[in-house]
């Protein structure tokens, strides 16, 4: 059997690899990936603050409309605020087709000339 060969193409090369990664490597990488998210929530415990400290002085909390316009809205406006901005004062000028379909293949040929 004969490989075909297309130009500009390196040659296939007789080992084909289906699994780069072994399950010991994978099973390495799950368990230190779960002993470093294990190990950060024990030390983040919210257990720790039940005590207060010194000079907490905690405002009101938000209702869940005041929480949902300050973490969504606001930044979704702020982004569309942006981007508004730049569309509208975008200085470029059009950009024409690059591509072939604007190509005329007549040649501009004047009347009375040969």
């Amino acid at each position: 059997m004969t490989s075909v060969r297309h130009p500009g193409r390196a040659a296939r090369s007789g080992v084909r690899y289906v699994c780069t990664v072994d399950k010991k490597n994978a099973l390495r990488a799950g368990a230190l990936a779960a002993g470093t998210t294990l190990m950060m929530l024990l030390m983040s415990s919210p257990a720790l603050a039940v005590t207060r400290d010194d000079g907490d002085d905690p405002g009101p909390g938000l209702s869940v409309v005041e929480t949902l316009g300050l973490y969504v809205v606001a930044p979704l406006a702020l982004f569309a605020l942006i981007a508004g901005l730049v569309w509208v004062l975008d200085k470029s000028k059009d950009r024409g087709d690059d591509t072939s379909s604007n190509i005329s293949v007549r040649g501009k040929a004047k009347a009375g000339q040969a």
